[in-house]
């Protein structure tokens, strides 16, 4: 623990309410930065079920999973860090309940904290893999630090992988897996890997990056159980009969909101915990940020909900803003992803090239539905290249791939709303800032 510790605050200890923040987290952490940046001088108690402190999970299944990335990297702040600025970190501590009426916080061990403010970054859970045989050794799942050594410590040469689910996370891990110089097959019950999420079009292009590199891609395909031996997993046998031999097993199907906090004490929950545009609740005292939030974009005119990194970096911000009675605190960020792989050369002494790396970015938000033609520019086949999606020629979310610092003119595009010359946007020559 560090800090000072309020414990029970308010009436019962005769001292000012403290802002209490559920989910000591990468948007946990930034929050209470947020709020000491913006000069608030109150009690601040983060309280987070894990016992790390807090971190961020993008280098899970990137750069610590594949041993480039240090540990003490991964971490928000340095431990000193909440004394320094009078944070009370509780680690280790789950809240079984939230009393928004009372404006007290229950914990597990029945203790209590009283709060002036709530502000909720419980993320998200992975969804389990629901066949029989999903309870063995060597079934893993990547979320936490601890996930990641797993994962890690199966990721040798010559070891066989499977991953069941050609998500962002799927693909990272058979990515670091092939680069350990694991076997990796990959099921996938759609038709192509991130199929949702980026539509046919670019989600082919991840296909065949991934089979160049020796990862074994199997789509529309059902997953019956998971067989195994003396408890511990062997493989995953699919509907069709085949079996595919495992000595571990990665299930990558998604994430989902960990709103049961939430709901329980009677806010609105849809797809998350629903916010207005400062990311309050329908409690005005409670607020939520992360991919635990579906708040209203001002730009999209509608809630959504982002499951990555960018949004529990910067939506503290604006949460600790509106908490604190800034009404111009509204958030109102593209959202952004990004996403990075590299392969070693498939002949000895060559140097990198772009067909070996994946460095992608992402800018914008449509759904799978929501656009009708999507726009190249620059060579895909070498890799290096930017795609938009579009809407009765309107630029609706960009993804540069290899190609740097052009993040700035694609959300421009985005934000401007107009219709653009679509032979200009494909062609390479012409800046984009031009288009």
């Amino acid at each position: 623990m560090a800090g000072t510790d309020t414990g029970s605050t308010g009436a019962s200890g005769g001292r000012e309410r403290p802002v209490v923040i559920v989910g000591a987290s990468l948007g946990g952490a930034k929050a209470a930065e947020a709020l000491r940046e913006a000069g608030y001088r109150g009690g601040i108690v983060l309280i987070g079920e894990e016992h790390e402190r807090p971190y961020e999970r993008p280098p899970l299944s990137k750069g610590y999973l594949l041993g480039k990335t240090p540990r003490e990297k991964i971490y928000v702040h340095p431990p000193q860090w909440y004394a320094e600025h009078d944070v009370t970190l509780r680690l280790g501590t789950a809240v079984a309940s939230i009393d928004p009426a009372g404006h007290t916080v229950t914990l597990a061990d029945n203790g209590r904290v009283e709060y002036a403010k709530l502000l909720l970054t419980t993320g998200s859970v992975p969804r389990r893999l629901p066949v029989p045989g999903a309870d063995q050794d060597g079934v893993l799942y990547l979320r936490r630090v601890e996930d990641s050594d797993r994962i890690k410590a199966a990721l040798r040469p010559g070891s066989r992988i499977a991953v069941i689910g050609a998500g962002w996370i799927g693909l990272e891990v058979a990515a670091a897996a092939r680069e350990a110089g694991a076997e990796v097959t990959v099921l996938e019950a759609l038709e192509l890997p991130l199929l949702r999420v980026l539509g046919r079009e670019v989600a082919q292009v991840f296909a065949d990056l991934h089979r160049e590199h020796g990862v074994d891609l199997r789509f529309g395909v059902k997953v019956a159980e998971l067989t195994g031996e003396g408890g511990t997993v062997s493989g995953v046998k699919l509907a069709d009969g085949t079996t595919v031999a495992a000595d571990a097993v990665v299930v990558g199907i998604g994430i989902a909101p960990a709103t049961g906090l939430a709901e329980a004490a009677g806010l609105e929950v849809d797809n998350g915990i629903r916010t207005d545009r400062h990311l309050r609740t329908s409690d005005p005292d409670v607020y939520a940020a992360g991919d635990v939030a579906n708040a209203y974009h001002p730009l999209f005119d509608r809630h959504i909900r982002v499951e990555h990194w960018a949004n529990a970096l910067n939506q503290p911000q604006t949460a600790a803003r509106a908490l604190l009675g800034q009404p111009d605190a509204v958030y109102d960020r593209i959202p952004y992803f990004f996403t990075d792989a590299e392969w070693t050369p498939r002949h000895p002494n060559e140097p990198v090239a772009s067909r070996d790396k994946l460095s992608m970015e992402y800018l914008g938000y449509v759904e799978p539905d929501g656009y009708d033609r999507v726009v190249f520019r620059g060579d895909v086949k070498a890799n290096e290249f930017i795609a938009f999606w579009l809407k009765d020629g309107r630029v609706l979310a960009g993804m540069n791939m290899n190609i740097w610092d052009v993040t700035d003119p694609i959300r421009e595009l985005i934000v401007s709303k107009r219709v653009v010359d679509t032979d200009r946007l494909a062609d390479s020559n012409v800046p984009l800032g031009d288009v």
